[in-house]
């Protein structure tokens, strides 16, 4: 099994801005959610374990790899699928799979085509390997992309906003192929989409500015929100007005008004009804009302 311990992680960025702050986790194999809004510093945080930038203090172990005094020996050990995952204007599905496999030290030509066969079926885009990746969907570019972080059995795959952009129907399809593959490994899901997260993980971390605000199971902190989450539909003129009265978690449109969440012991006033929370509601709570 693989252990990634990420222990006292800072990283400040030259125009002051303390993209990770103290950040101390330990991850296992299986998906483990990074769940936190735009700006936290799970983007940061996710290009710090692939080695694409340096931190300022803390350590971080897979195993017994030093990540920061043997970055060389965690690439080889490393699957990793980008926000932003570029290619080669021309480059076919088979072509670029091929391509990664020797920049991972793949030098056998027979064993490269037997590998990249297996990933492109895995990924079910075998039929598009002589395709050019520049013309694939949303999708069909994620899941190529994911094909290419499993090269060289990784250990440890991040991947980063993964389902941005998605179509429902390709959302699906890229979650089984991550629920697939996470049964072997150490994926870590870094996004802001509450519903990747449930979906797919057993465990989780929130972050916000650059700190962990919570880390553990799902259940287990809605679990602990149970009883203190309170619903109310109100008029759009009010929103103001309760935000500034309770403790509103959030607040949504639904039929064109404003259903507010908010976050009390007992229950907060008239018109108010006590509701199950759900992630999106531990969510908020951490992030709203902690920061």
């Amino acid at each position: 099994m693989a252990i990634l311990k990420i222990e006292n992680l800072t990283k400040t960025y030259p125009n002051g801005v303390k993209a990770l702050d103290n950040v101390n986790i330990e991850i296992t194999n299986g998906m483990f959610g990074l769940l936190g809004p735009n700006g936290a510093g799970k983007s940061s945080l996710m290009r710090t374990l692939a080695t694409l930038q340096e931190a300022d203090g803390g350590s971080v172990m897979l195993n017994d790899i030093d990540v920061f005094k043997n970055p060389t020996e965690l690439r080889k050990t490393l699957g990793y699928l980008p926000q932003e995952f570029g290619v080669y204007p021309k480059i076919t599905a088979e072509q670029l799979l091929d391509h990664v496999a020797v920049l991972k030290g793949i030098t056998n030509g027979k064993e490269r085509k037997e590998i990249v066969n297996y990933l492109l079926n895995k990924v079910n885009l075998y039929e598009k390997r002589s395709q050019s990746v520049k013309g694939f969907s949303g999708g069909m570019k994620q899941r190529i992309g994911i094909a290419q972080a499993l090269i060289g059995k990784p250990q440890l795959i991040i991947v980063d906003e993964p389902t941005a952009g998605l179509d429902p129907g390709e959302r699906n399809r890229f979650h089984n192929l991550l629920a697939d593959v996470g049964q072997e490994v150490i994926i870590i899901l870094s996004t802001h989409i509450v519903d990747d997260v449930r979906e797919l993980c057993s465990n989780m971390a929130i972050m916000n500015l650059g700190k962990i605000v919570y880390q553990g199971s799902p259940i287990t902190v809605i679990d602990e929100l149970r009883g203190k989450v309170w619903q109310k539909s109100i008029e759009r003129s009010e929103v103001a007005d309760y935000k500034t009265n309770f403790n509103v978690i959030s607040d949504k449109m639904v039929a064109g008004k404003p259903i507010i969440h908010v976050f009390a012991d007992a229950n907060p006033g008239s018109g108010f009804e006590n509701v199950e929370p759900n992630l999106e509601d531990v969510f908020f709570t951490k992030v709203n009302l902690q920061s």
